[in-house]
């Protein structure tokens, strides 16, 4: 069975970006765990709970300059209306205290590239 370049290029490209995007996933749910965060009682990587998923979140803000500091800002003071399609309009409680601020920009960061 001959392969034809593409064919085995195309694959090659398939398996590298799956593994990126475990490594980008698995980074953020350690991010999340060694925070002690409760962002997954709501949010998973890949499937709705009670808000988007973050690879929803994740696609909705690429490329957008300000994504960081805007997610950043929301789960700090919470928020609602951005998602109401999904949520039923159920807001997203605000997040001041715990984790700390430089926890929360980590997890941004890193659900940003998802």
């Amino acid at each position: 069975m001959k392969l034809s370049f593409t064919t085995i290029v195309t694959t090659l490209f398939i398996v590298l970006a799956n593994t990126a995007y475990a490594d980008a996933a698995s980074d953020t749910i350690a991010l999340v765990k060694n925070a002690k965060a409760d962002c997954m009682q709501c949010h998973q990587i890949d499937k709705k709970i009670v808000g988007p998923s973050w690879k929803e979140v994740a696609a909705k803000y690429k490329g957008d300059a300000t994504a960081q500091e805007v997610l950043v800002a929301k789960v700090i003071k919470g928020g609602n209306g951005h998602w109401n399609d999904q949520t039923g309009g159920l807001p997203m409680t605000p997040h001041p205290v715990k984790p700390p601020k430089e926890d929360i920009e980590k997890i941004i960061a890193s659900l940003l590239q998802l």
